[in-house]
């Protein structure tokens, strides 16, 4: 029977992409395990999906700051390494998809000493991450979301663009019932304030500080993420902790959304043609690849920027300048040329591609 194993953890941004595979793969009759850490996201995401085997490793995170917790992860990665290489020596999985994060390096590397060749990688920003670009040598095929991404990389054979891959959760929003669900009004246009599932506390403290002179020319939809304060519920705001199913309809309603600049996010903004004002995280949070996605789909027309550090003094001015531009907006995503790929379609070209 064929046999693929999934890798890559840390954050949910490491683990969405794999959990829209493997479904694909179990129902093709693949069997399929997965090499995770013990304490990651991916821990408590993949154990849910029956039928897949989950292997812990010792990870340790790779950085590009010092710290003296280097040192002691240092350890970890080789012993990981080892771990990963005495799995995939007794799983023989036939391919091995990795979807990075620090965990997936270990696991790319055991599986290149075990003898696999058939080891596919998969990056959503930009430039690619510390833990991808480490795994590079030792994969067949780097496929990226940005075209982009080929300039960052030394051995351009391996890179394979194929655009972002999105589900299509946000189609066919339903514009009244978001409506209803706000208790908005016909007679103002909308924003939707997006911070994650877990928030995004500048942008959260930029609605709660603007939020008086917002509301007199628009009506605000703000999903905070779990556990985060907003102010109460008044006519013409509507928070939210989190919101699921609805979120397809919320997202109809706007005219404007105020984000972060995942590739995902922005991406599935894109699909839907909504004007955009982006806030990427900050360099002190990341390794600066918010800014990078954020700075080309600026360069393209198809949102503003602003910086994490000035969104609570700029907010009003900038929101009202991509709403009296937003038309303008919407006619350079329409025109614009990129490659969208589903789960489904990413699939069939593992399968094409390892020939199995």
């Amino acid at each position: 029977m064929r046999k693929i194993l999934f890798t890559g953890g840390g954050s949910g941004g490491h683990v969405t992409l794999n959990l829209g595979l493997i479904p694909l793969f179990l129902e093709a009759g693949w069997q399929v395990c997965y090499i995770g850490s013990k304490n990651g996201i991916e821990n408590e995401l993949i154990k849910k999906i029956e039928g897949v085997k989950y292997y812990a490793i010792e990870t340790g995170k790779l950085r590009r700051y010092f710290s003296w917790q280097n040192f002691k992860d240092a350890l970890r990665v080789p012993l990981g390494v080892a771990q990963a290489w005495n799995i995939i020596r007794k799983e023989k999985p036939d391919v091995i998809f990795s979807k990075g994060g620090f965990v997936s390096f270990p696991v790319v590397l055991g599986g290149y000493l075990c003898g696999k060749r058939k080891i596919y990688m998969h990056e959503s920003d930009v430039t690619p991450g510390l833990a991808n670009k480490m795994s590079l040598p030792f994969v067949s095929t780097f496929f990226t979301t940005f075209t982009d991404t080929v300039n960052y990389v030394t051995d351009k054979s391996k890179v394979r663009c194929v655009g972002p891959v999105l589900t299509d959760r946000l189609e066919n929003g339903d514009v009244e019932k978001a409506r209803d669900l706000c208790n908005f009004k016909t007679d103002k246009p909308v924003l939707m304030f997006v911070g994650g599932s877990l928030g995004a506390k500048s942008i959260n403290s930029a609605v709660i500080k603007n939020l008086e002179s917002l509301l007199e020319k628009y009506q605000v939809i703000h999903i905070c993420g779990k556990g985060q304060t907003t102010l109460a519920r008044c006519e013409g705001y509507a928070p939210f902790e989190f919101v699921d199913k609805e979120f397809k309809d919320l997202m109809a309603l706007a005219d404007v959304v105020i984000s972060r600049s995942g590739s995902n996010a922005i991406f599935e903004l894109l699909s839907q043609k909504k004007p955009m004002l982006l806030v990427p995280l900050p360099s002190t949070s990341s390794r600066g690849e918010q800014s990078l996605n954020a700075e080309s789909f600026r360069k393209q027309g198809f949102a503003e920027v602003v910086a994490d550090d000035k969104i609570a003094d700029e907010l009003v001015k900038v929101v009202n300048n991509v709403f009296a531009y937003r038309h303008e907006y919407i006619a350079n995503m329409e025109n614009a040329e990129w490659k969208r790929t589903s789960n489904q379609e990413l699939f069939a070209e593992i399968c094409k591609d390892a020939e199995v």
